[in-house]
C-alpha cells in the first residue's frame, strides 16, 4: 500500500512539473491596483483552487442543513425506540 501511495505521489509531481514546464509563458493579470505577471502555470493553478475553495463554500450551507437533520433524526429514533422498549414492557390487556 504504502508503495502504491508514493508511485501516486510521484506521478502527480511528475504531471505537474511536466504542467508547469509547458506553460511557463508568462501572463500579466490586470488588478484594480496594478498589473502582476505570473507564468500560466500559476495562474491555471490558482483558478481551480479558487473554484474549488469557492465551490466548498457554497455547499457549507447545504452541508449543516443535512447535519442538523440528521440530528433532529437521531433524537426522533432515540425517543421513538424508547416508547417501544417501554410499551414491551407493559402487560397485555386480556391475558
Amino acid at each position: 500500500m504504502r508503495l502504491l501511495r508514493l508511485i501516486l505521489f510521484l506521478s502527480v509531481m511528475l504531471i505537474g512539473a511536466a504542467f508547469a514546464v509547458m506553460n511557463a509563458d508568462p501572463v500579466s493579470l490586470d488588478f484594480y491596483f496594478g498589473i502582476r505577471e505570473l507564468p500560466l502555470s500559476v495562474v491555471l493553478v490558482g483558478a481551480v483552487c479558487l473554484g474549488a475553495l469557492l465551490g466548498m463554500l457554497a455547499s457549507l450551507g447545504g452541508f449543516f442543513r443535512l447535519k442538523r437533520e440528521n440530528a433532529e433524526l437521531r433524537r426522533r429514533e432515540k425517543l421513538v425506540s424508547e416508547e417501544v422498549n417501554n410499551l414491551r414492557s407493559l402487560p397485555i390487556k386480556g391475558r
